[in-house]
């Protein structure tokens, strides 16, 4: 720090200088100069940084500006490219050769819908461009990574070790190499370091004594520092702090079907001790803990041909799919209680279980010889009862494997490197879903996927009890089988020899078969013995929506007592038949085969347990439903005695009872547990659709009609919804398609009378299906939820609207998705599954294609259908009654004619009598901007204007078309088409209560439902080039307009109760305004952004605590920044000029002051440096970033740290984001671009007294103090001032109120809030980037604007720019990092804070503050 005296010294150089020169000087400074042009520059600004500019008309601004015919770099940034916007239509990628889908005519409702959904391709509305944006073009640590590749290694001397151990010529050479020369005295050279004795000549510089000029000089020195300079400056910086990437986003996965974790499973071989006959084996998976079955069944066939050949005259022919010996298992929850269940079954015999398994038993094949005459008897058996009971099985015995020993046992497979490399890779959402799907499959104790591969030798089986065959038995066995001491144990086996490979499937396994027998791909050659995928029966609910069509049926006969019926019942077998009809030939090839045999067959008969009246059965029949299933569709159940004697007169199969279940009742799919009575008898006629429970007259039950027969039915159906409610729904919706009344439901008929009510009561109801359910048809019920809002139904020719009714359910249904699955979230708390819905799955409906609702006479529609323009009803809710012009509806009488199109009734509209665009957006007083727009807008903020509204109109409808449609009788009926997007927007202003809490918990569904819609109607009615003014109705901006402006205030009256809610709400609406910019008048959205802004700073005025609500409004307008078109929005190539003064008085001083008149330009470049308005108008959001930028670094403010590294990361982020562009590369375009960030310059001027000294010395605040003690002293001084000094000069009194933007009015021992090291690390890079890249011209001409103070104050910025990023050896690099772990000592304190309540988690976690690990290297500024 400089001494007074020497500051009186020099205060009193000045003082002497003489009255001329003062003149000369003053003259020079105020006349002439653009510094003076500044200064009254300041008396036009005057809307403080606190409060935000009107923006310029965009649109306005780009018709008044085109650009310049030729092409070039700069074209590019003057307007979106004319492929911003995509609509494409992509191929659904079906995973088998095969559609899978039925193509039978005259499909069921239900059927119908599914094929179409799970056929139809994908519809994506994408923006061309948004891979450029930050929010999908993270600049992360890898990607600085690549761009770091080829650079050269950089070797310092300082870093070089010195060998003490040398001579001393050594030592004094190597102070020669690492000397510095700042730190040597000039006059001790030659003496005391160098030896010019020794030393080596240096090469000659022939150019040194020629006469050169300075100007050739410099541009030589420019070339040779811009040699082998890496050109993006922060790709050498380390990248943006992933926590505070609030605008980060993914494309959300494709739908496609649910699979766990996969395990495949081969069965090599079985040998018995004894080989007499053929023995068939069932695989399937249980879960112990459960209870439960978790698979189907698998069958294998590992026989001989010579066995097999024991069968040929009841199995002619085998199908390839019934051969396979290899199958996939899928385990969604992986759990140490998992067991591989196999079961063996033999050809039925006579004599009981015990009797048939004895042989295997006791026989060894070792003693072949000596019981040769046996086995030979045994075969000679088996093989007449192959001939005579070929197509019935017995149970003979069962054994099962502890999957988690194999695991164990087999060890995990050795992660490679690059798997671990991956892993660390990918983006922060990526590691996170990593990370939350490591979290729903388990630990790795329960892992499936990664064991080694194991080949497994099962010896020992249990042989089959007769009276313990059910599930029950089944599952206590197994948690036997864990005990050290196993019952089990102690049983004599039956010995065998099966071996099975177990391994990890792998992910696209060749020669598969779906569950449906589909050749899954690839499936190079047909005829090669194919690996079946096993269906899955999840051990708990699976919340994954159906992607593919699937229709099966599972039946599991379980127990029959026949123990009271009369007569010979003992060998008990069930035949179980799919029939379409009641006439015997009715029955269905819909079972599937087991092994060996065909794929399909009519019939299915189950296991016969010896002389058993009262059999268990452990069955599973495996049924195709056919697509028009129908009430008469049954399953009809026939009970037989089988003769096992080898007399033959005696009759093979005896009929002793039958029973049957309906499968539709009321149009629904029947599943469950049955408790069923058996008819002696044969059904009755017209059986099928009644139920057994139904008293028959003239039938004779087994005991007295009780329920002697138990079954279980199970749906695996992505058709059947198997919930009341969801059944429900969707069967009134199909009435109104087919309009087939009147309709039973249950013990209501459903006529045109009370259709309406049932409706709207079941999508009410919808809130009540189980979740499951729910999940897994939500695409349908979507679907269909929005097809009652664009085709309202038309009942009596009366048009139904639904509209509140139906956005109350979506509300309801998307919270409760949200609230069951919390797991299943992104970093925005969007649910991923609805995510992928509105991406691929949803679209407007086909109006051409989709399901119509017809009138009572008509089920087709007939004649043209008339269109109206912004036609609505005419009960409009006060609070949106906005001045504009009237609708246009289909009664205007100077129409000659019915226009077909709206083109044709716009033309004719405009040929008769024009439209009165008077009230329109561009013109009215009321549009964004206008002197009106903010009381216009602040309608809809009054919740009695809104409670109001919905209740004088809660239907009110948006725009639609409607028209006449005569039926073949002449009765007229309408058919109406509405817009979703208008629909969900009206919906939601109206919205109350519970309802609207309901859709601002999940606004960010709706808004991308809308901003889908929005894009895709565009697309449909061809208005993507059109004007974007004129692409949306008035009254649909009004709506937007009102909606934008409630969710403001919900943010800003709601930040203090609920922090975390008021984020999520503030990231959707921002993230919606980030897309209208991409489709509607980006003027009004800026206009939107701008009435956010004013809600939010008139309550931080009020607020005590502000820190929160800033903190919110930072991540709003970072999210609206990450726009990919964010430079061209921000007119990069407009010419400031300065602005129209609103003061007669200024503007006529000026306009007298002809001195000023040359000082035009000079303004243009100032205004560039300056937060002035023409630049908060012209560049409108990086104002505002700037804006933010300026009044977080105010010196006044303290403890805004976590502010601090938001605003200033905010700005980081976007300058990465620019340098890793394509379409910046060019050093023009560069320029342009960075011309946009020339304000930071100044910011971080006036905040250098707040920055981090990097300096070791300190010497950088002392700087920084004596020169701004010298201003404040030269001030108070005996100098003359600038009033008498310009008087003298002749030149005008400048306005007394001017405030130079960067003048630091301090006073002497005045404190600042001192920034971190990492926040100033980060703002000087910035600083120095706008430097780098910015027109050199403009900063020159600014330079020298400057006055000598600001010289100074930026010499201060640039000295302590190098100390900061001077490389100052691996010492003081090691040091640094050594500061790292010192970064977790205040955790504690902090996180009690976060307990405590006084800050968010969330704030929390973008508070955290990392070290740098990275060293900024090779940095020269240009």
């Amino acid at each position: 720090m400089a001494t007074s005296s020497e500051r009186r010294a020099f205060a009193q150089k000045i003082n002497r200088t003489v009255a001329a020169e003062v003149r000369k000087q003053v003259s020079s400074q105020y006349s002439g100069s653009p510094q003076l042009s500044k200064k009254r520059s300041g008396s036009h600004q005057l809307v403080p940084l606190s409060e935000v500019v009107e923006p310029v008309d965009f649109e306005e601004y780009l018709t008044t500006h085109p650009p310049a015919p030729e092409p070039g770099p700069l074209r590019e940034l003057l307007e979106f490219p004319a492929d911003d916007i995509e609509v494409a239509y992509e191929p659904r990628e079906c995973r088998t050769v095969e559609p899978g889908v039925p193509e039978e005519v005259g499909m069921d409702p239900r059927v119908r819908d599914a094929v179409q959904i799970y056929t139809e391709d994908w519809v994506i509305i994408h923006r061309k461009y948004l891979k450029l944006s930050t929010a999908f073009n993270p600049n992360t640590l890898e990607k600085q990574r690549e761009r770091q590749q080829g650079l050269p290694k950089q070797i310092f001397e300082s870093d070089e070790v010195v060998d003490d151990r040398g001579s001393q010529d050594d030592q004094d050479e190597s102070k020669r190499r690492s000397v510095s020369l700042d730190d040597t005295p000039r006059g001790s050279w030659a003496s005391s370091i160098f030896d010019l004795k020794n030393s080596t000549a240096d090469l000659l510089l022939p150019s040194l004594l020629e006469r050169t000029a300075v100007e050739e000089v410099d541009r030589r020195n420019g070339e040779q520092r811009k040699e082998s300079r890496h050109r993006e400056v922060l790709a050498l910086f380390p990248p943006p702090d992933e926590d505070e990437a609030v605008e980060r986003c993914t494309t959300p996965e494709v739908p496609k079907e649910h699979f766990g974790q996969r395990i495949l499973v081969k069965c090599l071989s079985l040998k018995f001790e004894i080989e007499i006959e053929p023995i068939f084996g069932v695989l399937a998976l249980y879960d112990v803990k459960e209870k439960k079955k978790i698979s189907e069944n698998f069958y294998f066939d590992l026989n001989s041909d010579q066995a097999k050949g024991l069968l040929r005259p009841h199995i002619p022919h085998a199908a390839i799919s019934t051969l396979a010996r290899s199958t996939i298992f899928s385990i969604t929850y992986p759990s140490t209680d998992i067991f591989l269940v196999i079961k063996l079954e033999k050809v039925l015999q006579q004599g009981d279980i015990g009797e048939c398994a004895e042989p295997y038993m006791v026989m060894k094949e070792s003693d072949s010889t000596k019981h040769k005459e046996k086995v030979e008897k045994l075969k000679n058996q088996a093989e007449q009862f192959c001939n005579k009971l070929g197509k019935f099985r017995m149970p003979f015995a069962w054994t099962a494997i502890h999957l988690m020993n194999i695991v164990n046992s087999a060890g995990s497979l050795e992660r490679d490197s690059s798997d671990s490399e991956s892993e660390r890779k990918g983006t922060w959402t990526d590691r996170k879903k990593r990370t939350l799907e490591r979290m729903s499959i388990g630990d790795d104790a329960c892992n499936y996927t990664n064991f080694r591969p194991a080949t497994l030798t099962v010896t020992n089986f249990f042989k089959q009890e007769g009276d313990r065959l059910s599930d029950e038995d089944l599952y206590k066995f197994l948690a036997d089988m864990r005990r050290p001491s196993s019952v089990l144990r102690r049983l004599r086996p039956v010995t065998a020899q099966l071996k099975i490979d177990i391994s990890p499937a792998p992910e696209s396994p060749h020669y598969c078969l779906s569950p449906e027998l589909l050749h899954v791909k690839p499936y190079p050659d047909p005829r090669v013995r194919p690996t079946k995928e096993i269906l899955e029966f999840p051990a708990r609910e699976v919340y994954v929506p159906y992607t593919t069509y699937r229709n099966l049926l599972y039946v599991y006969p379980q127990s029959l007592n026949f123990s009271s019926r009369q007569g010979s019942v003992r060998n008990i077998t069930v035949k179980v038949q799919f029939m379409a009809g009641e006439d015997p030939n009715s029955a269905m090839p819909v079972i599937f085969g087991k092994s060996s045999c065909a794929d399909f067959s009519r019939e299915a008969y189950s296991a016969v347990v010896y002389h058993n009246k009262s059999p268990e059965f452990y069955e599973e029949i495996k049924m195709k439903v056919p697509a028009n299933l129908t009430d008469n569709h049954h399953v009809l159940f026939t009970f037989y005695h089988i003769s096992c004697q080898q007399k033959p007169s005696a009759s093979l199969e005896t009929p002793v009872g039958y029973t049957w279940i309906s499968l539709m009742q009321h149009g629904r799919l029947r599943t469950g547990q049955f408790s069923l009575p058996v008819s002696v008898d044969k059904p009755p006629p017209s059986y099928s659709v009644l139920t057994p429970d139904v008293q028959l007259p003239g039938m004779k039950w087994v005991d007295n009609h009780k329920g002697v027969f138990n079954v279980e039915v199970l749906a695996a159906s992505s058709v059947h919804t198997q919930d009341q409610f969801l059944d429900k729904f969707f069967t009134l919706v199909h009435v109104l398609e087919e309009y087939s009344f009147p309709f039973r439901l249950k013990d209501v008929i459903i006529t045109e009378n009370n259709v309406e009510t049932e409706l709207k009561a079941s999508i009410s109801n919808l809130r009540s299906a189980r979740m499951e359910p729910l999940l897994r048809f939500v695409h349908h019920v979507l679907n269909k939820l929005i097809l009652l809002i664009v085709r309202p139904p038309v009942i009596s020719g009366q048009i139904v609207n639904l509209g509140r009714a139906v956005f109350e359910a979506m509300a309801q249904l998307v919270n409760q998705i949200h609230k069951n699955l919390e797991g299943n979230q992104d970093q925005h708390g969007h649910n991923s599954l609805l995510v992928s819905y509105i991406y691929y799955m949803f679209h407007l409906p086909d109006t051409d294609h989709c399901p119509q609702f017809p009138g009572p006479s008509s089920p087709s529609y007939g004649g043209p259908i008339q269109y109206a323009t912004l036609s609505r009803a005419t009960a409009r809710p006060t609070s949106l009654n906005l001045s504009r012009s009237k609708s246009i509806s289909n009664s205007n009488p100077d129409l000659a004619t019915t226009p077909t199109t709206p083109d044709d009734e716009v033309k004719k509209i405009m040929g008769c009598k024009g439209i009165d665009r008077s009230h329109s957006w561009v013109n009215s007083a009321y549009a964004p901007g206008g002197p009106k727009a903010v009381l216009r807008r602040n309608h809809p903020n009054s919740s009695c204007d809104l409670k109001q509204a919905a209740e004088r109109s809660p239907n009110r409808m948006s725009s639609f078309m409607e028209g006449f449609i005569h039926s073949q009788h002449g009765h007229p009926r309408f058919s109406t088409k509405k817009l979703l997007h208008e629909e969900l927007a009206l919906q939601w202003v109206v919205s109350t209560s519970s309802v609207r809490e309901a859709a601002l918990q999940q606004a960010w569904f709706f808004f991308q439902l809308m901003v889908k819609s929005m894009g895709h109607h565009l697309h449909l009615s061809d208005r993507l080039e059109a004007p974007r003014k004129m692409r949306f109705p008035e009254r649909f901006v009004d709506d937007i307009t009102a909606l934008a402006s409630m969710i403001t205030a919900d943010i800003v009256s709601r930040f203090q109760k609920d922090i975390e809610f008021v984020e999520r709400l503030n990231t959707s609406l921002a993230f919606f305004l980030n897309d209208l910019l991409s489709l509607m008048d980006r003027g009004y959205v800026f206009s939107l952004i701008r009435m956010y802004y004013k809600q939010v700073s008139n309550k931080l005025q009020t607020v005590q605590n502000p820190n929160a609500l800033i903190a919110v409004r930072l991540d709003f307008i970072r999210i609206i920044c990450s726009h990919e078109h964010y430079i061209t929005l921000n007119l990069p190539c407009s010419t400031l000029s300065p602005p129209a003064s609103p003061s007669p008085s200024v503007s006529s001083a000026t306009s007298q002051s002809s001195g000023f008149s040359t000082l035009i330009q000079d303004q243009k470049i100032a205004n560039m440096f300056e937060m002035s308005v023409p630049f908060r108008q012209q560049h409108f959001l990086v104002g505002l970033l700037l804006t933010e930028l300026a009044l977080i670094l105010e010196p006044d403010v303290e403890g805004l740290f976590f502010l601090h590294k938001k605003a200033i990361g905010a700005i980081h982020n976007l300058m990465c984001s620019h340098d890793a562009d394509p379409r910046y590369t060019d050093c023009e375009v560069k320029a342009h671009v960075a011309k946009l960030y020339l304000p930071l310059i100044g910011i971080v001027m006036d905040t250098l007294p707040q920055l981090y000294d990097f300096t070791e010395n300190g010497n950088q605040k002392g700087r920084l103090t004596a020169s701004m003690m010298d201003e404040v002293d030269t001030e108070n001084s005996s100098m003359i001032s600038q009033t008498i000094a310009m008087a003298i000069a002749g030149s005008p009194v400048p306005h007394p109120n001017r405030s130079s933007p960067f003048q630091l009015p301090v006073m002497p021992g005045r404190q600042y809030a001192t920034l971190s090291a990492e926040s100033s690390r980060i703002l000087l890079i910035c600083f120095l980037w706008v430097l780098k890249n910015a027109d050199e011209e403009i900063l020159q001409k600014w330079f020298t604007d400057l006055s000598v103070f600001q010289l100074n104050r930026l010499l201060d910025l640039l000295y302590l720019c190098i100390s900061c990023f001077e490389y100052k050896g691996k010492k003081a690099f090691e040091r640094i990092n050594s500061l790292t772990f010192k970064k977790s000592q205040d955790m504690k304190a902090r996180l009690e804070e976060a307990i405590l309540g006084t800050i968010g988690a969330r704030q929390e976690m973008v508070r955290r503050s990392r070290v740098d690990n990275f060293t900024f290297i090779h940095f020269i500024l240009q």
